[in-house]
């Protein structure tokens, strides 16, 4: 029977809400438009990092790329978190994501030289934007009942901390800065799979997994993308000759085996709910996404000198690199998967198979043979590796459960 009086609504009662605490989980959560548009903003700030890595191909501008992306990323990650465990769709929510969005869009501006002249801008920039996220966090932090407090206490503590030491590192010199900045991605990587391990296993359920594997498997796509923008920036600016064009589409088809390779063994397919599942997954996600964005810079470099006896020692290893990288990422993420053991007849050569394609793709690398002959060497490693889970899956009883896609 309803009440007589039912409580009035107000504007700020549906405009306003607070966010919700943790453990108000939203089991068929799907994303929304408003998470989509966040991501894109996205794309603007791994492009620049992208064409920073592009324009300095060497060792030194390789590890201020790894420095600068895994910033880029746990920015990401805390706001994609935020979201799929606390929002809403009132006013308050997409307040808070278009004023992440404003920040960002001025991250964006100085990240291409931020390892060098902009690096103070970008600091600033990116404290105001941990400033935010520490305050959404906060706001959550006062609805938690107590059982939650082992999460969101030390969580919190570590934002705070990160405000401080972003904001400090303004006032150094470039070096020590960047410096500071590894120090800081480290510690949160390291800190996040301290605290998935050390989480009450009672609250394990707390997450909804399915949109958040959706939102990883966008940014999966994202980062693709930078393989397309290097293979079109790289043409544009070389000679339009049979070379060039042919190590461009050669290059395209390495985005090309890196998205069957990662949707076909590890996309859409939910981890173990367990610390060490969580752990595993959330962080085997970040050196494939750094990898896939890197080959994409390296595509510039090696288009370039496509008419070259040799391809540039430096592009070489950063394209083979990459690829190794993110092969030995995807056994990480394996690992982590709830079917892991189902399929144990399918993921157990699979890892000694990308163990063997993450050597083998090294070895091109060092051989250094002509670019185009480099590209096809690293795609048909690709392509090996993925026909070999496709043969054992087709070994199975009932090959159609395991195929992404099917259920």
């Amino acid at each position: 029977m309803s009440s007589p009086n039912p409580p009035k609504r107000t504007f700020r009662s549906v405009f306003w809400q607070p966010p919700r605490a943790h453990g108000d989980v939203i089991v068929d959560r799907t994303v929304s438009y408003l998470e989509l548009l966040y991501d894109l903003v996205y794309v603007v700030v791994i492009g620049r990092a992208s064409f920073a890595l592009a324009r300095n191909v060497t060792w030194r501008g390789a590890g201020e790329f790894v420095v600068v992306f895994t910033m880029i990323w746990m920015a990401w990650f805390n706001g994609t978190v935020y979201q799929d465990l606390h929002g809403r769709g009132d006013g308050r929510s997409r307040f808070f994501v278009f004023l992440q969005m404003l920040i960002l869009a001025l991250l964006a501006v100085f990240t291409a030289n931020a390892a060098g002249t902009s690096g103070r801008a970008f600091a600033i920039t990116y404290t105001v934007f941990l400033a935010v996220l520490t305050w959404l966090w906060y706001s959550v932090r006062r609805l938690d009942s107590p059982e939650y407090a082992a999460v969101a206490k030390p969580y919190l503590a570590g934002m705070i901390a990160s405000v401080v030491v972003i904001g400090a590192s303004a006032a150094l010199p470039t070096e020590p800065r960047v410096v500071v900045w590894a120090v800081f991605g480290l510690s949160w990587i390291v800190g996040g799979i301290v605290l998935q391990l050390r989480m009450d296993p009672s609250l394990s359920g707390f997450i909804a997994q399915a949109s958040l594997i959706e939102r990883f498997d966008l940014f999966v796509i994202i980062v693709l993308g930078e393989v397309v923008v290097g293979v079109v920036t790289g043409l544009s600016a070389a000679p339009h000759d049979a070379a060039a064009i042919t190590t461009g589409l050669l290059g395209l088809m390495i985005g090309f085996g890196f998205w069957w390779t990662y949707f076909d063994f590890v996309g859409r397919r939910p981890f173990r709910n367990d610390g060490p599942g969580r752990a595993g997954w959330l962080v085997g996600h970040l050196p494939i996404a750094m990898a896939i964005t890197a080959s994409g810079a390296a595509m510039v470099s090696l288009i370039e000198h496509a008419s070259a006896g040799r391809a540039p020692a430096p592009t070489a290893w950063l394209l083979s690199g990459a690829v190794a990288v993110g092969l030995l990422s995807l056994i990480v993420i394996i690992d982590a998967l709830a079917e892991r053991r189902t399929w144990a007849t399918v993921y157990d050569p699979l890892r000694v198979a990308l163990v063997a394609a993450a050597g083998a793709a090294l070895l091109v690398g060092w051989l250094r043979p002509l670019p185009w002959l480099l590209v096809t060497g690293l795609v048909l490693i690709l392509v090996v590796v993925w026909l070999i889970a496709v043969f054992r899956w087709l070994r199975l009883d009932d090959p159609d459960l395991a195929l992404p896609g099917s259920g």
